[in-house]
């Protein structure tokens, strides 16, 4: 048993350094002895080595504190275990919580290969072996090196946190690591169609409760044609949609990069793809990683950009972003506030001559009663494949809707045949006329709204079937864009009510 005394005094600065990312710190390095205990005869197992690190971490604590482990040879499976105490705190004060996860041999460098696990705050223990790991762990051989634990001190008691971690060291002929088995990029489809998926979501392989094959039978049942996989910090259910595909169903890979300024989803990466998350926006390094999920095929899209949990609020600008997620889960006055302010980029965008942001909608379902698909991007795409659905969210040829049940046709015409829809631009002259139309169905009892860079100029009550049309017209020099919402009754009076749908723009004029 080992006490680790560098964890008394945690914020010595010999053990601080900064790595053009989030501070960290590193403890004194636990060792094993460097000799397999004796085996068993039959099987070739030993029962393994323990060592426990306790220590505490006062406030202030930097992001990130890695616990280096020497790893001998012989070992078939690292397993670690870990509590902290949560000492109770008035209201108001962030009491106590330590996420975890692991590097290997590999090292802790920020977007290095040495990354095998993370489950954040969601377990209190995980194991690794070459034929298996805990779900958000990356099976593989546990090689002879330095490891690191990593410690996520998220939010810190005025007490300190106060923490144990086991480690366990079993040795033995290691298993074999078997090939991973990635989703195709490409489904039936319907050809040139719109397409319903929902691109934020959470299964037990981050802090969800959900299965891979749960989640697919929702979104079946949701009516979604795609979904991404988008685990917290971790790329590991990549291989654990096996089965879960077909004709009817695309699985994308991704992930949820979770900072503490603000979560992204990588959305649509080349499977196998880990993108680091170790740093803040001060740190001036979240460019290079939106780069990389360029790079790998994927799309950057802010997720939840007002939200009010601690670390979600978005603060690494929109300069990077291909979409971003205005619309999370169910309908709350932090949607609302990412609409607008989503709104505001467009005005933005048209007075600069920049390129714009697309809008999107997903679920963020964790477990039961969340509803997969509630809402979900309705993307016109050429095909049912990766690169199609990536292009028409990219392009902003899409709408949001609450569920499948939603339809929407949105779309404006000018003169000599002039047509354009969403995401598009329709050219005309300024003082043309240019008719808007929408067309609803799937709303009862809602209101379908007609916005510009001036604000909201046209709210029409839509029939109690919930199916209607409205018709407005403008000139390019009255609008310089126009968008459709359709929204249920006012739950508070004097405010909008909650969003049913709504689309990304259509600009006007040459």
């Amino acid at each position: 048993m080992c006490n680790d005394e560098h964890a008394q005094h945690a914020m010595d600065r010999r053990g601080l350094f900064v790595t053009g990312a989030a501070a960290a710190l590193t403890l004194g390095t636990v060792s094993f002895a460097h000799a397999a205990p004796n085996s068993d005869a039959q099987t070739g197992q030993s029962d393994g080595q323990t060592e426990v690190v306790r220590g505490t971490l006062p406030p202030g604590s930097p992001d990130f504190v890695y616990l280096p482990v020497e790893v001998p040879r012989g070992v078939r499976e690292i397993h670690v275990a870990y509590t902290y105490e949560r000492p109770a705190v008035p209201a108001g004060t962030q009491g106590n919580a330590l996420d975890i996860g692991i590097f290997d041999e590999r090292g802790t460098e920020l977007g290095g290969e040495g990354f095998r696990g993370w489950s954040g705050g969601a377990r209190t223990e995980f194991f690794i072996r070459a034929d298996e790991a805990t779900p958000g762990y990356i099976p593989g051989p546990v090689r002879a090196g330095t490891w690191s634990i990593a410690l996520g001190p998220y939010t810190v008691s005025p007490q300190g946190l106060a923490y144990e971690v086991t480690i366990t060291l079993r040795y033995g002929a290691p298993g074999r690591t078997s090939k991973p088995v990635y989703p195709p990029e490409r489904a039936k489809g319907r050809g040139r169609a719109w397409y319903r998926g929902d691109c934020h979501l959470h299964s037990w392989y981050s802090d969800g409760k959900r299965t891979p094959a749960e989640i697919a039978a929702l979104a079946r049942g949701a009516g979604l044609d795609f979904i991404n996989s988008s685990e917290h910090n971790t790329h590991a259910a990549h291989r654990a949609w096996e089965g879960q595909w077909g004709d009817d169903l695309l699985v994308l890979t991704g992930e949820e990069v979770t900072t503490r300024n603000g979560h992204v989803v990588a959305l649509g990466t080349d499977p196998g793809t880990f993108i680091d998350w170790r740093y803040r926006a001060r740190d001036n390094r979240f460019g290079h990683f939106a780069r990389e999920i360029r790079r790998s095929g994927g799309l950057v899209v802010p997720a939840h950009p007002h939200a009010t949990c601690i670390g979600c609020n978005w603060k690494f600008g929109f300069g990077e972003a291909d979409a971003v997620e205005v619309w999370n889960g169910a309908y709350t006055p932090d949607d609302e506030v990412s609409l607008q302010s989503w709104d505001n980029t467009l005005v933005a965008s048209v007075r600069s001559g920049k390129r714009w942001t697309p809008a999107m909608g997903n679920s963020d379902a964790h477990r039961h009663p969340d509803p997969v698909g509630t809402p979900q991007t309705v993307v016109l795409a050429d095909e049912l494949s990766r690169e199609a659905i990536l292009d028409g969210i990219r392009a902003g040829r899409s709408y949001v809707a609450e569920s499948s049940a939603v339809s929407l046709s949105f779309s404006a015409a000018g003169g000599r045949g002039r047509h354009a829809g969403i995401g598009e631009r329709l050219r005309v002259d300024a003082d043309d006329p240019v008719t808007v139309r929408l067309e609803v169905s799937g709303a009862p009892n809602c209101s379908a709204r007609i916005v510009t860079d001036q604000g909201v100029l046209h709210t029409a009550a839509l029939p109690a079937s919930g199916t209607g049309t409205v018709e407005w017209g403008t000139t390019a020099s009255y609008a310089a864009y126009v968008r459709a919402e359709v929204r249920h009754a006012p739950v508070v009076p004097g405010l909008p009510g909650p969003l049913a749908a709504f689309t990304n723009p259509v600009f006007l004029g040459s």
